[in-house]
């Protein structure tokens, strides 16, 4: 949950209003429009996926956000060139979000943003309902929209995927639990007994975001061919991915279904990652010499223990020189804990320009030190037995050294982390790629859509929609996932790729029809 992070002066009109705009991108003309479904075939269309496919919103699942996912708007527009089967869905019981299980609530009801008495908007969770979904009643399906929210690339195939008896133990979805059509079924074997003719497929973020919204506290596993050994916070094995996203594919081709494949987006550019800088460390004059003061009182200090402890003075001074940090009147950037090192012997630094702080970071910690130094009187002591040019003890040392306050890693993608997610990113979608092409299915470059959102926007007939956290339109209040109108642009994007590939003409969607975040004052 995001923790008293506040946003002035958020307009309505960036809130998603609905427009009630005619869509310019296909008129109907005097004599109506026909759309035809070229070479695909959309009799029965299934989705498979994760969250996104689900639609997930404002860290839930929730009725309006099911029905603005992007499969639903596919199926509906897909219904325009040809007769189709019932685009069945899910759903949830009701607006809250949250998941009981047998009565005791296991997830969070959604985010709304509030305003406080002073006009200031904070995202916070709604109460204006009790959930009403418990995951203990299974619903009858088939369902055509199997967005499981968590799923990872392999977990499609697990049987007991959906068995509630695995729920506590981490071997099931508590998601999947509520349609699965028997405990021992999987996501896939309910995809295929509905023979679809058509099918979207976007999976495989699952398998990256995790370690990234961990501050990558997970694993990077490459190298390790067994996913039975993996962490929920860990990145999954390039070659494991490929295997597993090739037997997908190869399965749900195998009755000649057409289909489109959605590639993974770099979540380091999402707006979860985005919007708390990491330099909003801003300092007045007199507090920046301060800090520059207690960091070059803390490099003297190590270096002079590390002389006497018989380390040469020239290369004690070097190794020491790294933490005499300077700061300005002004933006500065955070001080981070790293792992303690030989050439890092304390264990922090200060951020480097690339480096990112994840949205849930404790806004009232970072304004009372943390990220920078926590003045305790016992680290003023010392500092002051240092003013008098006094010598401080080892003991004293170590309280001068305990002043810094770094971000913890589970805060912070680091540079290091960064590349590992990059890195993988990119091998995820090569494989993709060459699946798509090797099947001659459809393709969507959703990485390059949502660089494209974060980079400048994204226009359309009534505005730009952009990835800033909570007014920019495209990203929820859990900075992760899509608003109505951002699943509508991705659903637009699959049906130009679809069209160029089946040689279809299925009309796009008015983007500024869907809304974006939701205002609410019934919150804790």
């Amino acid at each position: 949950m995001m923790k008293n992070y506040r946003f002035l002066a958020v307009g309505l009109l960036a809130l998603g209003i609905v427009s009630c705009e005619p869509d310019l991108d296909h008129p109907i003309d005097e004599k109506g429009s026909v759309y035809s479904n070229g070479e695909a075939d959309f009799t029965h269309y299934v989705a498979l996926g994760n969250s996104l496919t689900a639609g997930y919103a404002d860290n839930a699942l929730y009725i309006t956000g099911q029905t603005n996912s992007y499969p639903n708007i596919l199926a509906g527009q897909f219904a325009l060139t040809q007769e189709t089967d019932e685009f069945t869905i899910p759903y949830m019981n009701d607006n809250a979000g949250g998941l009981l299980a047998n009565g005791q609530q296991i997830t969070n009801n959604r985010l709304v943003l509030a305003t406080d008495g002073e006009g200031n908007n904070s995202p916070s969770v709604y109460t204006g309902m009790a959930p009403t979904t418990d995951i203990a009643n299974i619903l009858e399906g088939p369902f055509s929209n199997m967005g499981v929210p968590g799923a990872k690339s392999y977990h499609l195939g697990v049987e007991g995927y959906g068995n509630l008896a695995g729920v506590q133990a981490g071997l099931a979805n508590p998601y999947f639990v509520r349609f699965a059509s028997s405990p021992q079924t999987s996501v896939m074997a309910d995809a295929m007994a509905q023979n679809p003719t058509f099918f979207s497929l976007w999976i495989g973020n699952n398998d990256v975001l995790g370690y990234a919204t961990s501050g990558g506290t997970g694993v990077n596993q490459a190298g390790n061919l067994n996913p039975a050994t993996y962490g929920s916070n860990d990145i999954t094995d390039p070659q494991v991915f490929a295997s597993v996203y090739s037997g997908l594919v190869q399965t749900l081709t195998a009755n000649g279904a057409g289909g489109v494949l959605i590639n993974i987006p770099d979540v380091t550019s999402i707006a979860f990652f985005n919007t708390v800088p990491n330099n909003a460390l801003v300092l007045d004059a007199q507090t920046a010499g301060n800090l520059t003061a207690y960091f070059s009182a803390v490099s003297q200090v190590f270096a002079g223990g590390l002389m006497a402890q018989g380390v040469p003075q020239e290369q004690a001074m070097a190794l020491a020189a790294q933490y005499a940090i300077t700061f300005n009147e002004g933006p500065n950037r955070f001080i981070i804990d790293v792992p303690v090192t030989q050439t890092n012997p304390l264990g922090f630094r200060q951020m480097t320009e690339d480096e990112l702080i994840q949205l849930q970071v404790d806004q009232s910690a970072l304004a009372s030190g943390y990220g920078s130094v926590k003045l305790t009187a016992e680290v003023q002591q010392v500092l002051g037995l240092l003013m008098a040019g006094g010598t401080p003890t080892a003991e004293q040392a170590n309280i001068l050294f305990s002043g810094v306050n770094g971000l913890d890693d589970a805060d912070v993608l680091d540079s290091t982390e960064i590349s590992e997610i990059q890195t993988a990113t990119a091998a995820f979608n090569q494989t993709i790629a060459a699946v798509a092409n090797a099947n001659g299915l459809a393709m969507v470059d959703a990485n390059a859509l949502l660089n494209g959102v974060a980079n400048g926007g994204f226009s359309f007939d009534g505005g730009t929609v952009t990835a800033t956290y909570a007014t920019g339109g495209a990203f929820s209040l859990d900075g992760v996932h899509l608003t109505p109108r951002g699943y509508a642009i991705v659903a637009n994007e699959i049906i130009d790729q679809i069209n160029a590939t089946y040689g279809s003409t299925v009309p796009k969607v008015n983007v500024g029809q869907y809304g974006t975040i939701t205002l609410s004052n019934d919150v804790q």
